[in-house]
């Protein structure tokens, strides 16, 4: 899948940063919705924003963390082959106590996460809310369902079941039409820099800054005790 043609600027495309309040703590979560220590994250994420919902802006970034098998090479966990990723989850599910049904790298292995991250990024087109939700059913759809996120029907699958469960906060009609249309490319790309940027190489890594230029970057997964002493180092 070639990201990198030349660049259409959508009308709808949001700038996240207009949305967002000076007084607020900014929170950039980069991700990726194939990334299982990101789903083992989940309850603690969950929580915290909970809890401080009224005091941050977040913003999701997607990571592409799996652009093709012919490229991918995970040295750090020897992972080149779909097969080989099962052993990581499987892993990740035992240290966090998160379920996670890793035999969908041995029944019908996800090709890239492109497919997914761009997914979200449409559903951003509709609100912060609705791309939140949309990540966690995409997420949840993979790691414990057993889809393959990677393919575009199990994408719009995803999709109408959501506005069934959630009608106020998510259209699947618009959102289909945003898929198709390549709609969340842009966001995408965008986000792809950003990470490639900051030289972010680990998810979930969270980067946290006050308006007053205060910043701090937490990197992996963690116990909520430890996000909690990120946050405690700013006033909130």
């Amino acid at each position: 899948m070639n990201l990198y043609q030349q660049k259409q600027k959508h009308p709808e495309q949001k700038n996240p940063s207009k949305a967002m309040h000076t007084d607020r703590l900014i929170v950039h979560y980069y991700t990726d919705p194939l990334c299982c220590w990101s789903w083992a994250f989940e309850k603690q994420w969950s929580r915290f924003l909970e809890e401080y919902s009224s005091k941050i802006d977040v913003r999701y970034i997607m990571c592409g963390m799996l652009p093709d098998w012919k490229t991918y090479n995970d040295p750090i966990n020897s992972v080149s082959r779909p097969l080989q990723m099962g052993p990581v989850w499987m892993h990740a599910s035992q240290v966090s106590g998160t379920e996670m049904n890793y035999s969908v790298w041995h029944k019908d292995p996800p090709a890239s996460s492109y497919p997914s991250c761009i997914a979200v990024k449409c559903a951003a087109l509709q609100s912060a809310k609705a791309e939140r939700l949309y990540l966690f059913k995409v997420r949840e759809a993979v790691m414990v369902r057993e889809m393959n996120i990677a393919k575009e029907e199990v994408l719009l699958t995803l999709a109408r079941e959501l506005a069934t469960e959630k009608p106020d906060h998510f259209d699947a009609i618009q959102f289909e039409l945003d898929l198709k249309a390549g709609k969340g490319k842009n966001a995408f790309r965008e986000d792809l820099k950003q990470a490639s940027f900051h030289k972010i190489g680990r998810y979930p890594t969270l980067t946290m800054a006050d308006p007053h230029g205060k910043a701090i970057m937490m990197v992996g997964y963690r116990p909520y005790n430890v996000l909690m002493e990120a946050v405690g180092q700013f006033d909130l």
